[in-house]
């Protein structure tokens, strides 16, 4: 998978590659991790006894939201947050591209020819969310072109390794990707800082991608915001979608102080 556009540096990535995890040794989640996903139901309960304080959130003005799902995800998954985001007043669209295969190579250029109609049609930039391999897609769209957006929200998506540090990690092997090579493509695209806004929903009880994985100590200004949900339930938690609410809102000096 070919995400930059000339030849790595050993040297320059490595120093990425440490820096990216310096503090920590990053696990792959094993799979009893992936019983905390069972608490999805849970979280969905929680978020139906909360609608009442949800409605409450900050409306949009018709701004445009671009919502990306995760790796083997459609756009049938982001549905309910899109209609959570159209009750507040945002033009809240799926990304249309199908089901998430994983190729970042491939679905890159196709999510920033997305992101660039829905610019276009609307006359605005363009807020991108997205939903654990989704969120990495909307970052680097959002790095290749920061014209286009106007802030990124991701939820439990890994920014460092790639799917390395994730459940997803046996199948692309099975692929005969080579994920450490990966990790040094996912590290090199770093070297170009990010120039939009970027919230980082994650947790601690995440089932499926490393929430060390999650945290970009790249770009020190990345907002990272620590909820108690499995990674499954992001897209259907009552705090991340009023943090969502909340972010989309903001202006970009506000959502910094």
């Amino acid at each position: 998978m070919d995400l930059g556009e000339r030849a790595l540096d050993a040297e320059e990535v490595e120093g990425t590659l440490q820096k990216l995890t310096s503090a920590f040794t990053i696990p792959i989640p094993s799979r009893w991790a992936l019983l905390n996903e069972s608490r999805v139901f849970w979280d969905v309960a929680l978020s139906l006894a909360r609608l009442p304080g949800l409605a409450s959130q900050p409306r949009g003005a018709g701004d445009p939201v671009l919502v990306l799902p995760g790796f083997s995800a459609g756009d049938g998954s982001t549905a309910p947050l899109r209609l959570f985001l159209r009750l507040l007043g945002h033009d809240a669209r799926g990304w249309g591209l199908g089901t998430n295969g994983g190729d970042v190579s491939a679905l890159l250029p196709r999510a920033i020819a997305e992101t660039e109609r829905c610019a276009t049609s609307t006359g605005a930039r363009v807020r991108l969310i997205g939903w654990s391999l989704g969120g990495y897609l909307a970052r680097e769209v959002a790095r290749d072109r920061p014209d286009l957006v106007e802030r990124v929200v991701t939820l439990g998506s890994p920014v460092v390794g790639g799917p390395k540090y994730t459940t997803a990690a046996r199948t692309f092997r099975m692929r005969g990707i080579d994920l450490d090579a990966l990790e040094a493509e996912v590290a090199e695209r770093e070297k170009t800082p990010l120039r939009v806004p970027i919230t980082a929903i994650y947790s601690k009880r995440d089932g499926v991608v490393a929430w060390q994985a999650c945290i970009d100590r790249c770009n020190p200004d990345v907002e990272h915001i620590e909820v108690f949900s499995s990674h499954v339930g992001l897209g259907f938690h009552a705090e991340v979608y009023a943090l969502i609410a909340q972010r989309l809102a903001a202006t970009p000096a506000a959502a910094a102080a």
